[in-house]
């Protein structure tokens, strides 16, 4: 009987909640000024406007159809169930184990548009050179060319610049590290300066003397230093072109384990410091030390505005396979691009390194003999035991027809009669001495090979120094054509270019994971740093429209400033890539922990402001804070500390801040010192409580600490308040259910009232543990997974986690903090005894925990509706400081039919198909995976979603293997003179998604592109942005009113993200803001082909528009005016009331002024 009255009383609710969505969806077509705006881009014509009303409805009855569906599903598995509660409380647990909860009450709906499904089904633009192709056809062999060891023999017919004389553009550079052997400022003090204070004096010396300089962190550094005359002087050199700043990012940043957030803001940082100090805009990029190069790369430096670059690091076969196809210049075109909107002109030079012996022509014997610097008397010389010679009259014609010689041969590997020849290496020029050996030598060279033109052709050429826009443009002229615009005939090529190799077999594929702990700590400061931007963005403009903008601690902007620089100075190619020394990676470490402190301080300043609900009020103290900070690191390399929040019999107040750009359904999970907690939304609405134990070792739970977890619904980008008690009263708080598997009969386990555990010996029963959506097994003896069946597929995947150890080679070359040199297939990793086993089961969320020597691995499933409760929350404790030379990985073993193929995200921003290659060692195999990496077959896709950057691969069909962390014992020789001995416990965190074809028995498609689904994006982003939970402060004055902070009046559409809202320097001062603001947004490309589940909030695309002017609550919108990415061109302003449209994949930036 009451099963029944249930039901009807559910139905009449599904029929109340259909008439008032009908009545919500007619006045939203009303009314919505959202849609007011996108009918305004229609013709004016009656029939347009109502073909676009019938489409509204279309859309919005489609909406209404799945919040029906919805709440009919969830009215159905109540039913199915056939329990009622004996209390009449929810949740509870039903008949067959599952587990009850109160219904969420906010019915939600995905509706994805059928065209924004198509750019992942669409044609693709040809490219002569698709990298995945060019894999397939070399044999990767490394045959002896004669002097140019990696390549072949260059031969010339004298005659051939008769016509017309090679131009050759010597550009001199200094290749500054902002730390690697030292640390960024000793670096500074021993060398980098000198060079400054020198390049002022010997520049100027003669205008016909150019340079290149790449790192703004080090150029800033010493302008703040420099006085005015010497500023002065550096700002005439680079306004006449002797000085050319290119790229001009904050860092030469790494490419493989960067994250496109912080390759931006470091980019952005760079040029907005160039913008207000110098008023210089970079036109080429250039990366010489990389370790291998990402397509992010010339797509970020393309929407900058930059309209070439220049790559060194790849793999020498295929510079030998581009060099003897005159292919080393070639428009880097995306795999994604429909036509040729993302062309960036780029430049790959062809030999071994960028240093004198490797850049003036292919016999490194012959070059470096003209490095003056190895003049005799230097503390450096030449390996190949040849000196270089002083340049003077007697024997001037014979060595600059040695050196034309090579300059020759280096152009016959190109297509214009225009030659690039870098002269510098690492920290060149730092001696006066130098820049006069150099550039006395060369100009004396090239004063001969320019006077003998008109005398003899066998000598002639159009030598002089250059900067590398420069060159570009000595090329575009050559050919014809435009800067950035394609050259007739020149090869347009697609992909990337990873794993880099530099000699014989010796990949670099190790640093992809060496010294994970600052990978992950990285990417902890990249979430932290885009929510205090936008929350500091946001508590700026509301206190300028209410008039408190002197109130409110807007020195803040200085942290935001300080953390900007040195996330960004992460960034650099020896430092988030784990190959600097330890007192180095040490110094990065404090940099980071000090941001960190900086930016949560920023963050509760915000929150505090944001969540007061009388600004009236509202009183800012730096001595007295209104918020605690979630958690807390006592050192540079230790793991964070949650707070622990100490409960009365008064409310404690929390904050929680959502960064996410869309509303959040989720499990929050606190530190309590009371077993008797109850939590309260803000209007009072008790939340059902998972009380945990929090364990101190694998058998020892605390007796005085606990995990209370609770469900809740956050707002987009918003602050949502919540009240804690210590009450008596507390019957939706249920404890969890836990359940020790322990080998042997040794030990004696007990709990701690209320938290019982039982317990039981290991056998080989297998484990499972469930939740609404997921059932998960275990092996009973392992304690690790080993299958998955997603609760609407009748079918169960085989989904094994594994791990295993690699060693390092025997011989003299071993792994080192780059190269990954295994001793043969990885080993299974083994200990004597069976692992302690925890099994912990309760409303909210299931766990299983496995204890083993050097790993703990922790995978959890929240029993949410959305997103949380769609995937397996993976946290993986590794700590293998006790081992030599061995490599820690976790391997998936599957049974979907992946074959030879899987994907790997670059750079967080787009997915590059990969291919196994039997023909190459195993380490070559090996790929970065910054954020995800897939398997698929027709059926099912299996995603990886990571929190730190790490190497991954697929050796064998239905495979996934990711490294975890190294310990390597001796140095690599590439300069680092150490090996990697200063691990840490380092917690790997990882989201484990399975999703099923909608499309079944479809051949999965073979392109050379491949895209994430949306519920894989928004995996992803909930991964890489936790929830921030803000305990407000007890006040002996009682805690004034808040309330919940939604700052978007609509919901963004859900293939958009908001990549960052930050605040824009004023020009009189970097520390203070501007009243403008910086919006960055990313349309995500979408694989429709898998079933959509659905995400818990609402969820709905548009083709690719957007409304700004209504978009943030309780503002408006006085500037909106589209900027290339790093701010530096901008376009005329739009309307207010403008729609912006972004095309799949494309990132767009805008000024905004909000009051």
């Amino acid at each position: 009987m009451k099963l029944k009255k249930q039901v009807t009383v559910c139905g009449g609710a599904i029929f109340c909640v259909a008439v008032f969505s009908l009545y919500l969806m007619l006045d939203r077509v009303q009314h919505d000024p959202a849609r007011r705006q996108s009918a305004g881009n229609f013709p004016r014509s009656q029939i347009s406007v109502l073909q676009n009303r019938i489409e509204q409805l279309e859309q919005l009855l489609e909406e209404n159809h799945q919040i029906i569906s919805h709440i009919k599903d969830s009215v159905l598995e109540l039913t199915d169930t056939g329990a009622i509660s004996p209390s009449g409380h929810l949740p509870f647990r039903s008949a067959n184990g599952s587990w009850v909860l109160p219904f969420d009450g906010r019915p939600t709906f995905l509706s994805v548009k059928p065209l924004d499904c198509q750019f992942a089904l669409g044609r693709r633009s040809q490219t002569d050179l698709q990298m995945l192709d060019v894999y397939s056809l070399l044999n990767f062999d490394n045959v002896d060319g004669g002097v140019w060891k990696q390549g072949f023999e260059i031969t010339y017919e004298p005659n051939e610049w008769d016509d017309e004389p090679l131009q050759v553009f010597v550009v001199p550079h200094s290749h500054n590290d902002p730390g690697w052997i030292k640390t960024f400022d000793k670096y500074y003090n021993d060398q980098t300066q000198h060079i400054f204070n020198n390049m002022v004096v010997k520049l100027a010396e003669d205008p016909r003397r150019k340079f290149i300089w790449s790192e703004i962190s080090f150029f800033a550094k010493w302008w703040e230093s420099a006085d005015e005359h010497k500023q002065a002087a550096m700002r005439k050199l680079i306004l006449s072109g002797q000085l050319e700043m290119v790229t001009g990012g904050w860092v030469m940043t790494d490419e493989a384990n960067a994250h496109y957030f912080a390759m931006i803001d470091q980019l952005i940082e760079g040029h907005q410091w160039l913008e207000k100090n110098l008023g210089v805009i970079p036109r080429s990029g250039w990366a010489v030390d990389p370790f291998g190069h990402s397509a992010t790369m010339p797509y970020l430096l393309k929407r900058a505005n930059i309209s070439s670059m220049l790559i060194q690091r790849v793999h020498y076969s295929i510079k030998k396979h581009f060099a003897a196809t005159r292919s080393l210049e070639f428009m880097w075109r995306q795999a994604w691009d429909i036509e040729s909107g993302t062309d960036m002109f780029c430049h790959m030079m062809p030999f071994y390194s960028y240093d004198v012996p490797h850049t003036c022509g292919p016999d490194p014997k012959i070059c470096c003999q003209f490095d003056f610097k190895r003049l005799p008397g230097s503390r450096v010389n030449c390996p190949w035991k040849v000196p270089p010679r002083a340049i003077t009259d007697a024997n001037v014609a014979e060595r600059a027809g040695v050196l034309l010689d090579q300059y020759r041969k280096k152009s016959k590997l190109f297509r214009s009669k225009v030659l690039l020849v870098p002269l510098g290496d690492d920290f060149r020029y730092d001696k006066a001495l130098e820049w006069d050996q150099q550039y006395f030598n060369y100009q004396n060279s090239a004063y001969e090979m320019n006077w003998n033109c008109p005398e003899s052709k066998s000598l002639c050429s159009q030598a002089q120094f250059a900067t590398l826009t420069d060159y570009f443009s000595a090329v575009y002229k050559a050919k014809g054509v435009a800067p950035g615009t394609r050259p007739p005939d020149y090869p347009v090529l697609s992909g990337d270019f990873f794993a880099y190799a530099d000699r014989e077999d010796h990949y670099w594929s190790g640093y992809y994971t060496s010294r994970p702990f600052y990978k992950n700590l990285d990417r902890v400061l990249e979430s932290h740093l885009r929510g205090a931007e936008i929350l500091y963005s946001l508590a700026v403009a509301h206190a300028r429209r209410a008039g408190l903008e002197g109130r409110y601690p807007v020195s803040d902007y200085s942290l935001l400033t300080d953390a900007r620089r040195n996330i960004g100075l992460f960034q650099h190619h020896d430092a988030i890539t784990g190959t600097a020394k330890e007192n180095v990676v040490i110094d990065y470490g404090n940099r980071l922990l000090r941001s960190l402190v900086g930016l949560k301080r920023v963050i509760i300043n915000a929150a505090h402001f944001l969540v007061i609900k009388n600004k009236d009020i509202y009183r800012f103290y730096q001595t007295e804070p209104f918020l605690e900070t979630d958690d807390r690191r006592t050192t540079q390399d230790s793991l964070p500390q949650r707070t622990l929040i100490e409960l009365e019999s008064t409310p404690r107040y929390l904050v929680l801040f959502n960064p996410v750009e869309q509303e959040r359904l989720c499990v929050v999970t606190m530190l309590v010192n009371s077993a008797r907690v109850r939590v309260l939304t803000e209007d009072g609405q008790t939340l059902p409580v998972q009380l945990s134990a929090q364990w101190v070792s694998a058998v020892e739970m605390s007796g005085e600490v606990y995990q209370a977890s609770f469900m809740a619904r956050l707002p987009a980008l918003g602050l949502a308040v919540f009240h804690l008690y210590d009450s008596a009263d507390s019957p939706m708080t249920l404890r969890s259910d836990t359940l020790l598997r322990i080998p042997g009969r040794g030990q004696s386990i007990r709990g701690l009232d209320p938290l019982p555990v039982r317990s039981q010996t290991v056998d080989a029963q297998p484990l499972y543990i469930q939740s609404q959506s997921l059932s998960l097994g275990f092996s009973g003896t392992t304690g690790l997974l080993e299958s998955i069946r997603r609760k609407d597929d009748p079918q169960e995947v085989r989904v094994q986690i594994q791990f295993l150890t690699y060693g390092t080679r025997p011989s003299k070359d071993k792994s080192g903090a780059y190269l990954f040199l295994p001793d043969g297939n990885a080993k299974p990793y083994s200990q004597r005894e069976a692992p302690i086993v925890r099994v912990v089961e309760g409303p909210l969320f299931a766990e299983v925990v496995a204890h083993y020597q050097h790993f703990q691995q922790t995978v959890r499933i929240h029993n949410v509706p959305g997103i949380d409760g769609l995937s397996l929350d993976i946290t993986t404790m590794v700590d293998i400081r006790d081992q030599n030379n061995k490599e820690l990985a976790m391997r998936l073993v599957t049974d979907i039919q992946s074959g030879d193929t899987f994907y790997t995200d670059l750079n967080g921003f787009q997915i590059q198909p990969r291919r196994y290659f039997q023909k190459l060692p195993l380490q070559a195999n090996f790929y970065p995976m910054p954020t995800m990496a897939y398997i698929q077959d027709s059926q099912y896709r299996l995603t990886l979603h990571t929190a730190q950057a790490l190497g991954v691969s697929s050796l064998a069909s239905g495979q996934l293997e990711v490294i975890l962390d190294r310990r390597l014992m001796q140095d690599d020789n590439r300069g680092l003179g150490q090996g990697l001995k200063d691990n840490k416990r380092t917690a790997n965190r990882f989201r484990l998604l399975l999703e099923r074809r909608s499309n079944s028995g479809k051949p999965v498609d073979s392109r050379p592109v491949s895209f994430p689904s949306l519920l894989s994006h928004m995996t992803s982003t909930i991964l890489n942005h936790e929830v921030l939970a803000l305990p407000v402060l007890p006040r002996k004055h009682g805690v004034p009113p808040m309330r919940t902070f939604a700052p978007l009046a609509g919901t963004l559409p859900c293939d958009f993200h908001l990549l960052n809202l930050r605040s824009i320097q004023s020009q009189q001062d970097a520390y203070s803001p501007s009243p403008y603001t910086a919006l960055l947004l990313h349309r995500l490309g979408l694989d429709c082909g898998l079933e959509a589940q659905n995400p818990g909030f609402n969820c709905s695309t548009t083709q690719g528009q957007l409304s700004i002017s209504g978009l943030f609550r309780g503002l408006d919108l006085q500037l909106l005016q589209p900027m290339s990415l790093s701010l530096m061109h901008s376009q005329p302003p739009l309307s207010n009331d403008s729609s912006i449209n972004l095309e799949p994949m494309e990132i767009s930036a805008y000024k905004l002024k909000l009051c």
